[in-house]
């Protein structure tokens, strides 16, 4: 008897951990849902359902909550259950309900939830103490460990800060360098250029011995600023499209001075045809002229030759292969290290810091690409770059950009001027599942482009560009009528907040950005979001009421008509995105308001959704599926299904 009365239950029964991930369910929870242990809660909700189930679980860990009603998916149709629940044990105990067509049925079933629940609270009581008891035995074990943590994370504090020390004071003294080397070299080279009276055979060597040792220098500073900066995380990427032909050309051009001895020839080959770049082209040519400088320096006779192929994988390879010193097994790792070199006689004619390769590889890296060496003492080297065409940065990059031009009808467009890309990946990840949408700008013309084509519900602004700032941009933005009431939050590096307000900023954030900031200041400041009507044409009031309160904080923007008359003429004249039509209306039904619909050009592509409290019969629902989006039953109609359903719907149009 109590099986036939567990099987005929509609209520279930779990506990979940606060990061969402089910600990127990009961059987039902599993046969009716299947909830099982170990699986995450969102993972079983229908489309567009997960955060509301973060949230409800969120909420349940910290305080009772009542009738949190969430869409669960089985058999790829949505589920509605009512939940209650509890804080329990860090995470919570959930109840739910499932929403049947009998409720009467439903109340029938109360009692015995009731009583289930009571048990399951006496044996998740009966856990807790033993989970209390092994806790209290791993205290005295985790002691030692805390003390051992502390000490490590001291001497990890006390390295980060010498290492940043270190990075700021090698960036200081090089940019303090620079101005004076500047001097030196500007100066050499004026007098060299005979602009103020000739020179003695003998001042004309001084001066060249003095410029050619300010070169140098300014190689060692700019190989010092490029550590600090690459070690600091601020060396920027700046990927462009560019032909591998026109580096290697760049290349030749530039290092052939350097070959000072006839017993030594450069040779750059001709690559023939290879895929375009879209990388840091400064930084890819910045490591063969690394390479190529080294090859020279220590290649006394023979060649440097320098070669590019393609690698079939979406790679390249650029190799230079000299017939010089060579190096032997064990310096390879050694000339990879900041200051690093191999005691040789030819490194002490050559001189150099060891810097050079330790940016090169660093550079490498942030080209997405990594450096292989083959050397035999005596017998020349090949250094070899292997790049991906596409940087993955400028990959995503693009990625974004594409998602940007399809606005998501469900989704508020949030117009981001940023010129960071991992700054905007961070935007987009941010504001992932939240109801925005980002439309990247990396400049000001992408973003006057951007608000030609549509109006955002919000702009976040960097006033801080790379090579212009941004504080005219606001400027115009709040001049203008058109957008003067889009909502603007500027956030950037420099503490400028009074002039952002004086200049017509809704809200100011000094980076790094905090998540939940911005997405409160965004709900707050961006309520409208797109204009998006759906047209509810239904004879009962309290209908449509509940609707307009279902689409309450939506992207969707709610008309209203009480018969099919006025809907028609309602949805040529506001041209809704959507519309949602009651099947029975007074002295019609919805067939003949489809019918009219259909005919009329500006309403023909209108979607549909029939909702109705009716019984179709099999020819009713095999006409209404031939005109109509969806079919929905009012019964069962809540806040999920009624936005899934309308954005399903405005899907099945745009690909229309």
């Amino acid at each position: 008897m109590l099986d036939a009365v567990a099987a005929l239950s509609r209520e279930v029964a779990l506990a979940v951990a606060r990061t969402g991930e089910i600990t127990w369910a009961d059987e039902r929870a599993a046969r009716l849902l299947g909830m099982r242990p170990g699986t995450p809660l969102t993972a079983l909700a229908y489309d567009g359902g997960a955060e509301k189930v973060a949230r409800l679980v969120d909420a349940a860990s910290q305080a009772d909550v009542e009738r949190w009603e969430v869409l669960f998916a089985v058999a790829g149709q949505p589920v509605a259950v009512a939940f209650r629940g509890r804080p329990h044990d860090g995470g919570a105990a959930l109840v739910g309900s499932l929403v049947a067509q009998d409720y009467g049925a439903l109340l029938a079933q109360m009692s015995e939830s009731m009583s289930e629940l009571a048990t399951l609270q006496r044996e998740t009581e009966r856990q807790k103490g033993e989970l209390t008891r092994a806790n209290r035995a791993l205290d005295d074990s985790s002691r030692g460990m805390v003390a051992l943590y502390s000490e490590l994370n001291e001497k990890s504090d006390s390295l980060r800060v010498a290492n940043e020390v270190k990075s700021r004071f090698v960036a200081n003294i090089s940019h303090e360098l620079r101005t004076p080397l500047n001097s030196i070299l500007g100066l050499s080279k004026l007098l060299l250029s005979r602009a103020d009276g000739d020179l003695t055979s003998e001042q004309e060597k001084q001066i060249g011995f003095m410029r050619r040792s300010a070169e140098s220098l300014s190689e060692i500073v700019n190989d010092l600023l490029d550590i600090a900066k690459l070690e600091a995380g601020k060396l920027v990427l700046r990927p462009t499209t560019f032909e591998v032909a026109d580096v290697l050309g760049a290349l030749r051009g530039m290092l052939r001075p350097l070959v000072t001895s006839d017993a030594v020839e450069l040779v750059v080959e001709d690559p023939g045809p290879l895929p375009r770049f879209e990388t840091d082209e400064g930084k890819l040519s910045q490591v063969l002229r690394n390479f190529v400088s080294n090859a020279l320096k220590f290649t006394e006779r023979g060649e440097v030759r320098v070669t590019a192929r393609d690698n079939g994988d979406g790679t390249a390879t650029f190799t230079v292969r000299d017939t010089g010193i060579g190096i032997a097994r064990a310096d390879r790792d050694r000339i990879f290290e900041e200051f690093g070199q191999v005691a040789n006689p030819l490194q002490d004619r050559v001189k150099g810091t060891g810097l050079g390769l330790s940016v090169s590889q660093k550079l490498a890296t942030l080209l997405g690409g990594h450096i292989t060496l083959e050397s035999e003492l005596g017998e020349g080297s090949a250094f070899s770059l292997v790049v991906p065409y596409v940087h993955p940065e400028a990959a995503a990059m693009t990625e974004m950009a594409e998602r940007s031009r399809e606005v998501d009808p469900a989704r508020s467009p949030v117009l981001v001027v940023e010129d960071d890309r991992q700054t905007l990946f961070l935007y987009e990840k941010y504001l992932a599942g939240s109801g925005f949408q980002v439309l990247p700008a990396r400049t000001l013309d992408e973003a006057r482009t951007t608000l030609r084509r549509l109006k955002p519900a919000a702009i976040v602004l960097d006033v801080m560009l790379e090579g212009e700032t941004t504080w005219r941009f606001l400027e115009e933005l709040k001049a203008s009528e058109a957008t003067r009431h889009i909502p603007t939050l500027v956030v950037t590096v420099t503490d400028r907040e009074q002039k952002a307000r004086a200049l017509g900023a809704d809200e100011f954030f000094v980076k790094p950005l905090d998540r939940d900031w911005l997405l409160r200041r965004l709900r707050h400041l961006a309520k409208k979001g797109p204009v998006e009507k759906v047209l509810v044409i239904d004879d009962d009031e309290v209908a449509r009421y509940l609707v307009r309160k279902m689409l309450v904080d939506t992207p969707y923007t709610v008309l209203e008509a009480a018969d099919g008359p006025e809907g028609v003429r309602k949805a040529r004249e506001d041209q809704p995105q959507a519309i949602i039509l009651d099947f029975v209306l007074p002295n019609e039904t919805a067939f003949e308001v489809l019918d009219e619909l259909k005919g009329d050009l500006r309403t023909r592509r209108i979607p549909v959704i029939v909702s109705t409290s009716k019984t179709l019969d099999d020819d009713e629902r095999r006409r209404l599926a031939a005109d109509t989006a969806a079919i929905l039953s009012k019964q069962t109609l809540s806040r999920e299904i009624a936005i899934a359903r309308i954005r399903e719907a405005l899907e099945k149009a745009v690909v229309a």
